[in-house]
């Protein structure tokens, strides 16, 4: 399945759906996924440089796109932290990318997880998700053997819904697998 086709069932099957749903006039009122962000907070990195090019090895592998270190915007002396240090690392996915990614999350990389029984289903009041995923090795694009710390991410699924409710239903039609409650 290519990625056209997630986006092709967005248009033929979410959107009606949605509209039906939630009695929309116009396509347009429809909620649409504008972005996915992958984000890694490497606290470890003050310590070990190497760890923020490794991280940033792995976010690029898995999402077929460079990640970018983050940096401390100020100095945290408890932390060990300076300002401008390289403390994270993220990359925005947006288009085809995006949708391509959601696809491998939800058919490969979840199903991966030991003991897997859903995802929460809280999203942050204003129609988007932040899913934390605690071990980088559920992607398939992964090498273990290459492996040397376990790193954690999170994954924020940014949409144009106005509630958690719309936001919701169209994470839950584009196949996240919810919790059932």
């Amino acid at each position: 399945m290519n990625t056209a086709s997630l986006k092709k069932d967005y248009k033929e099957r979410v959107v009606p759906a949605l509209m039906k749903e939630f009695a929309y006039t116009s396509v347009m009122q429809v909620p649409r996924l504008e972005k996915i962000v992958l984000n890694q907070g490497l606290g470890q990195a003050t310590a070990d440089k190497k760890i923020i090019e490794v991280a940033i090895n792995e976010m690029t592998t898995i999402t077929g796109q460079k990640a970018v270190a983050t940096v401390s915007k100020k100095d945290i002396s408890n932390f060990k932290v300076r300002k401008k240090m390289p403390i994270g690392v993220r990359v925005t996915l947006r288009g085809e990318r995006m949708y391509e990614f959601l696809e491998r999350l939800v058919r490969v990389a979840l199903p991966r997880i030991r003991d897997f029984k859903g995802i929460e289903n809280k999203l942050d009041g204003r129609g988007n998700y932040t899913l934390g995923i605690e071990e980088q090795i559920i992607f398939p694009e992964i090498n273990i053997d290459t492996i040397t710390k376990l790193l954690g991410m999170n994954i924020t699924f940014v949409t144009t819904a106005k509630t958690d409710e719309e936001g919701f239903a169209l994470l839950r039609e584009f196949g996240l697998p919810f919790k059932k409650n």
